[in-house]
């Protein structure tokens, strides 16, 4: 626990204490009731397991599935809004903003076909998803890639990729230094495809 209240003090300059992040940050919230509802889904407990996630819903506004699988030290900022689907995965060190959508693309229609089925985003580690950004469908979002704030992403997206736009593109290649809302100054530049 303790390193994962120092993995988020590195990444938010807002952050002042370890005691504050676990009083009023809604990310930790949501990240403590998940491993519960998950450790309940995991085993076959599923009503409970969802009580637990709605529960934590109800108190962060962030909305992960019981079934979603997290990796160590995810930092949901603000998180107002956050919605992360049953099949998503999500690697270590990854930071997502408020208003952002690990989601499906399939239609609501035919849902036992659905079921037991890769529908929603897996997420290397070291990625940063920026405020609003969608990222729709069984997608692989690589290692490193930075999401701009607002940008849909429905299609993989390479390693340190810097992807922005409606649908997104790729602008640049992400460097070592942290960025906030996952772009750089150069975001607004046409990207390397065109």
């Amino acid at each position: 626990m303790s390193d994962f209240l120092q993995s988020i003090i590195d990444r938010d300059p807002a952050a002042k204490s370890k005691l504050s992040l676990i009083l009023t940050y809604p990310g930790v919230k949501a990240v403590f009731f998940h491993r519960i509802a998950n450790f309940f889904s995991t085993a076959k407990f599923y009503l409970i397991a969802r009580i637990i996630s709605q529960f934590s819903r109800f108190l962060t506004g962030i909305e992960i599935h019981p079934n979603a699988k997290i990796g160590k030290n995810l930092f949901i900022d603000h998180g107002m809004g956050v919605v992360i689907g049953e099949t998503s995965e999500i690697g270590d060190n990854v930071t997502i903003y408020h208003m952002v959508t690990l989601g499906g693309i399939a239609p609501s229609i035919n849902s036992n076909d659905q079921r037991n089925t890769k529908r929603h985003p897996t997420i290397k580690e070291d990625v940063v998803i920026g405020s609003g950004a969608q990222v729709l469908g069984p997608v692989v979002v690589g290692r490193g890639a930075r999401i701009g704030a607002n940008a849909v992403i429905t299609k993989d997206v390479e390693e340190n990729a810097v992807m922005v736009g409606i649908p997104a593109r790729r602008v640049g290649i992400a460097d070592s230094e942290f960025k906030p809302y996952g772009i750089t100054p150069d975001s607004d530049k046409k990207s390397d495809n065109e």
